[in-house]
């Protein structure tokens, strides 16, 4: 049966030659399947072992930082000398591995483990230690917290000089040169290693760049040209320092050096100095007379002398700078110390002295900077605290002299 158009058509079915077919190709063979790839036997090797690695590390990882399992400990107090810094921002696992890589302990675990019962641990500050090599972790715990470990360290005080001073007492004080000749000297298994005094000031006096020691370059062409031995003075800003023991007098001076620049610099120098009229070494040479001449609330006020007389050019007769060459100084010098030709000498020389006379603090720096208003000529320290009394006529001044003198400040 048929439609006319084809669309019917059972016959093309039902009566389809077998030859119809031959335009298809298929394959009544069924294809054999794919042979898998065989893995060798090196890769597997590779492998277990790869995943062997990772699985362990993880493992020790794990231990480590959680306290699980063992770990390597000596036993004993230790055997050799060695230094070791700490640096800021270090915890007690970060120390633990500072003491593992010079041999102090056998593990960083050993120091944490023995650390944990010790609350102290976790107040060790950044600095030098002198410890010993193979030591047991609570040995090295208890060594670190002991007083005595931490070596390297030196605090200059606002008015330390760079020489030793003998107060009126008998009393020394110790310079910025000793001090730092002591923070960098340690002994090493009973043999004393580090730079004396002379070692320092001989690196000083032969060096003709004092940047290339970490001077700052706004006071080191004028430095250089004071009397050697005075080339530093007043140039190690008050603070703590720590050095590296044992190192040589050049690398100690360019530490400390380097670091006061750094704190000048946060202080506002050389900019601090700009308005002043004054360069910043006249205003680090102004500071360390104001230092030295009054106590803090009166620092803007003695600044203002100081400007006053250089701006008259009136000598400045600050018992302080005649102190300065004193081996015994004393509050009030007398006619003969007065008479001593120097350029630090203020009673003879008009102007400021060569160098500043000692370290300044930085509200003496800022004051130096920029000084109180006022039109002050004289000033005196009129009470015991060390506070001053303001003139501006040489009558005013002989009446606070009275006055101190019925209060007992000198």
């Amino acid at each position: 049966m048929t439609d006319g158009l084809g669309l019917f058509d059972n016959s093309r079915g039902q009566n389809r030659h077998d030859d119809d077919y031959d335009d298809y190709d298929y394959d009544d063979e069924p294809r054999p399947p794919r042979k898998k790839r065989r893995r060798s036997p090196t890769f597997w090797v590779i492998a277990i072992v790869v995943v062997a690695l990772i699985a362990g590390g993880a493992w020790y990882g794990v231990t480590q930082v959680l306290g699980f399992g063992g770990y390597d400990d000596y036993a004993g107090s230790g055997e050799h000398d060695v230094v070791v810094e700490v640096k800021a921002g270090q915890g007690t696992a970060d120390i633990g591995a500072a003491l593992k890589e010079k041999d102090v302990v056998a593990s960083g675990r050993a120091f944490s483990a023995a650390g944990e019962d010790q609350p102290k641990v976790k107040s060790i500050q950044p600095g030098y230690y002198l410890v010993k090599t193979k030591m047991s972790g609570k040995a090295a715990v208890d060594r670190m917290i002991s007083k005595d470990a931490r070596v390297g360290q030196l605090q200059i005080k606002a008015g330390t000089r760079l020489d030793d001073i003998k107060l009126p007492d008998g009393k020394v004080v110790q310079g910025v040169l000793t001090q730092i000749s002591n923070a960098g000297t340690v002994t090493i298994d009973g043999k004393k290693t580090g730079p004396t005094v002379a070692d320092l000031l001989k690196v000083v006096e032969a060096t003709t760049d004092l940047t290339q020691l970490g001077v700052p370059q706004w006071a080191a062409p004028f430095a250089v040209k004071a009397e050697p031995k005075r080339r530093l003075e007043g140039l190690v800003a008050p603070g703590v320092y720590n050095v590296q023991p044992g190192q040589t007098a050049e690398e100690l001076l360019k530490k400390v050096l380097t670091d006061s620049a750094s704190m000048f610099d946060g202080w506002g120098m050389p900019k601090l100095a700009e308005k002043s009229g004054y360069t910043p070494y006249q205003v680090l040479i102004i500071g360390s007379l104001v230092e030295h001449e009054g106590i803090e609330k009166d620092f803007g006020k003695i600044a203002r002398v100081v400007y006053r007389r250089l701006e008259t050019n009136d000598r400045l007769r600050f018992d302080s700078t005649v102190n300065y060459l004193l081996d015994a100084p004393i509050v009030t010098t007398d006619d003969k110390a007065r008479g001593t030709q120097s350029p630090y000498n203020t009673y003879v020389v008009a102007g400021l002295p060569p160098t500043p006379i000692s370290a300044t603090s930085e509200p003496a720096l800022k004051a130096a900077a920029a000084p109180e208003p006022g039109s002050w000529l004289f000033f005196v320290k009129c009470q015991k605290d060390g506070t001053s009394c303001f003139a501006d006529t040489p009558e005013q001044h002989d009446q606070n002299r009275q006055t101190a003198r019925a209060n007992g400040a000198f």
